[in-house]
């Protein structure tokens, strides 16, 4: 019996630390953890619920792939192209994505947490539910991107621009850092979390709507021309 076991868990061990396929094509359920796969052209690649955990995609073409309920945890996505994914529900925590292009990207209730997006572009990205919390997000673009429902709790938007951004309903800024973060034109009446003092940081314009009990500051600290 005690044979027995020892057996089982041994297969069970030899199973856990069986190796990422790095060589394997693209495919769904692909594992590549951890895996180089730096300045490849992959795009339009059929990657729904792969193992991309810590995948060093650098410089890559993921332009039009399929990364739907992906797991690309720590994934690093420096300069890489996502622009028109499809990657409603994946884990994009932790990654390292300066100047990552996500533009057109429909990433519906993914997961952003903890990331580092600096300079991202989100333009007309679709991230409807999805989660940025903690997520270092200074000068990204979101202008056009719909962002329903979008938590941005205790997030870095320095610098960020949302104007011309799209939603209904709730997005949450709960503790989120506003400073010189683009606002101009939006209806944020519904946001949830909006502070007095995350105003006065920002940068809105008389086409700004704002929470009941929040006051536009007399003077945006943007000058329309600012960069």
């Amino acid at each position: 019996m005690v044979a027995c076991l020892f057996a089982v868990a041994a297969s069970g061990l030899a199973h856990t630390a069986e190796a990422a396929d790095c060589k394997s094509l693209p495919g769904p359920g692909a594992d590549w953890r951890e895996c180089n796969k730096r300045q490849l052209m992959l795009g339009g690649s059929d990657l729904k619920g792969s193992n991309l955990v810590d995948t060093d995609f650098a410089s890559t073409d993921l332009s039009g792939a399929d990364l739907t309920a992906a797991n690309l945890e720590k994934a690093t996505l420096v300069r890489a192209s996502l622009a028109g994914a499809k990657a409603g529900k994946a884990n994009f925590s932790r990654v390292e994505a300066y100047r990552g292009d996500f533009s057109g990207i429909s990433a519906e209730s993914a997961l952003f947490v903890s990331s580092e997006l600096q300079r991202a572009d989100f333009t007309g990205a679709r991230l409807t539910g999805a989660d940025f919390e903690k997520a270092e997000l200074g000068r990204a673009n979101f202008h056009k991107a719909v962002l329903t429902g979008t938590r941005f709790s205790v997030a870095n938007l320095s610098r960020a621009d949302l104007s011309g951004a799209i939603f209904e309903g709730p997005i949450d800024f709960d503790r989120a850092f506003l400073f010189l973060t683009r606002m101009e034109g939006l209806d944020l009446s519904a946001a949830k979390g909006l502070t007095q003092d995350q105003i006065d940081l920002a940068c809105g314009d008389a086409a700004t709507k704002l929470p009941a009990g929040i006051t536009a500051p007399t003077k945006w600290p943007c000058p329309p021309d600012d960069d």
